[in-house]
C-alpha cells in the first residue's frame, strides 16, 4: 500500500470538504414551495433574451410549390382567402391531399376549387370499398383511372402509424400496410398513370420511445405517443421495413415519403434509402420543429439530397405559418422558440444556398409533376 503523507492527507480532506460544500442543500418544505420549484415541464415557455438577429421573411425568396397540403377550406370563400394568403407569401401552387372524400362525389370536391384550378393540384386516395373481395383490385384500379380522368394527379396522403392505412375509406384500414399484396396492383396502376404516391409512415421516433424522463422529445411525444403494445400494431422499424418493401417491389411508381419519412433523428439512414431507390422522394412538411433542432446536420442533408426533396407545409393556410417556414429555410437565425411545434427545444435556421432553396421550393416539384 502506498504511504500517505500528512500533506497528501490534508489535500484529500480538503477536497472532500469542498465536495461536501458543493452538494446542493436538502430540499426543505419551504424551498419546495418556491415558485421555480412548482413549474411543470409542460408549462415551460422561455423567452429568448439574446441580442441576436430575428428575421421576418414576408415572402419566399423564390416561387413556392407546396407539395403537402390538405382540404382546409370549408367553402369557396375560404378557398379565395387561401389564394390571397398564397399570393402574399409567394406560394404559386398547392397540392391538396384529401383522404376522407370517399362517400361524397369526387366531382363535388373538385367543384369547390374549380375557380382556382391553376393554383391547386388535386390528389385522391385508394377506394377500399371492395377490400377483401375478389374484385377489389379490378374495382379500385378502375376507380383510380376515373379519378385520374377527372383531374387527380397523385395518390395520397396514405398513412400508417402502426395499425394500417389510417385514411382507408369506407372499409377501415386496420391491418392494411403499404406492402400488402392486395395493394400491389393499385400501386402499379398509379405508376402507369403517372400518379406519385404520397405516404405518411410512422411518427417521429420519440413517439415510439418510453414516455419517461429519458425521452428527448417527451412534450410532443406524449401527445402523439403510439402504443405498440396494441395487438397487430407495427413498431417503428417494422413500419420502415414495410415501406421499403413497397418501394423496392414497385420501381415503376414514384413514392413521396412525407415528413422526412419521420427519420429526422437518423438522417444517414434516410440518405441510404434515397441512394438505394431512385423512385423515392421526400417532403419536409410538418417537421420543421424536428429538423431545426439539428440545423447543421439537416442543412448538410438538404444540400446533399437537394434533387429529391420537396417543400411542404401540412399545417393550414395561414400566412404566418408559411412565413415561419421561410425563416427556417432561408435565414441564419438561431435560438428560436416556437411553442406551436410542441417541444421544449429551441431551433436554428438553415440558411440554405439559393440553388438549393430554388430546387426545394419549386423546381423539383415542377420537374417531377411535369415529367409525370
Amino acid at each position: 500500500m502506498k504511504n500517505i503523507t500528512i500533506k497528501s492527507l490534508v489535500s484529500v480532506v480538503m477536497a472532500a470538504m469542498l465536495c461536501a460544500c458543493a452538494k446542493p442543500a436538502p430540499q426543505t418544505d419551504e424551498a419546495q414551495d418556491h415558485p421555480e420549484n412548482q413549474i411543470l415541464l409542460k408549462d415551460f415557455a422561455p423567452v429568448n433574451v439574446n441580442n441576436i438577429p430575428q428575421t421576418y421573411v414576408e415572402k419566399a425568396k423564390f416561387p413556392v410549390y407546396d407539395m403537402h397540403s390538405h382540404d382546409y377550406a370549408a367553402n369557396k370563400e375560404e378557398v379565395a382567402q387561401w389564394v390571397k394568403n398564397m399570393d402574399a407569401c409567394g406560394i404559386v401552387r398547392s397540392t391538396i391531399h384529401h383522404c376522407n372524400w370517399i362517400g361524397d362525389p369526387f366531382e363535388t370536391w373538385l367543384e369547390k376549387y374549380a375557380d382556382y384550378r391553376d393554383r391547386f393540384d388535386m390528389w385522391c386516395c385508394f377506394d377500399y370499398s371492395h377490400y377483401g373481395q375478389e374484385d377489389f383490385a379490378e374495382y379500385a384500379c378502375a376507380e383510380l383511372e376515373r379519378y385520374h380522368a377527372l383531374g387527380a394527379v397523385g395518390v395520397g396522403e396514405l398513412g400508417d402509424k402502426g395499425l394500417g392505412d389510417l385514411y382507408a375509406r369506407p372499409v377501415p384500414g386496420e391491418g392494411i400496410h403499404i406492402d400488402d399484396p392486395a395493394l400491389k396492383p393499385l400501386i402499379a396502376k398509379a405508376g402507369e398513370l403517372g400518379m406519385p404516391i404520397s405516404i405518411h409512415i410512422a411518427e417521429p421516433y420519440w413517439m415510439y420511445l418510453p414516455m419517461d424522463n429519458t425521452n428527448d422529445g417527451l412534450m410532443n411525444g406524449a401527445v402523439w405517443h403510439v402504443d405498440t403494445t396494441v395487438p397487430g400494431c407495427y413498431d417503428y422499424d417494422q413500419l420502415m421495413v414495410s415501406f421499403e418493401n413497397a418501394v423496392r417491389e414497385n420501381p415503376g411508381t414514384i413514392f413521396i415519403a412525407c415528413h422526412y419519412l419521420n427519420m429526422n433523428q437518423d438522417l444517414p439512414r434516410l440518405g441510404a434509402l434515397l441512394d438505394k431507390y431512385p423512385n423515392l422522394y421526400i417532403d419536409i412538411s410538418g417537421r420543421f420543429g424536428e429538423a431545426a433542432q439539428t440545423p447543421r446536420a439537416t442543412r448538410a442533408f438538404l444540400i446533399n439530397y437537394q434533387d429529391r426533396i420537396f417543400y411542404g407545409t401540412d399545417n393550414g393556410m395561414d400566412s404566418e405559418m408559411y412565413r415561419y417556414t421561410f425563416r427556417i429555410l432561408e435565414t441564419e437565425d438561431e435560438h428560436i422558440y416556437h411553442p406551436e411545434f410542441g417541444y421544449h427545444w429551441y431551433y436554428s435556421a438553415f440558411y440554405l444556398p439559393d440553388e438549393v432553396l430554388e430546387k426545394i421550393y419549386h423546381l423539383n416539384a415542377e420537374k417531377l409533376m411535369g415529367k409525370l
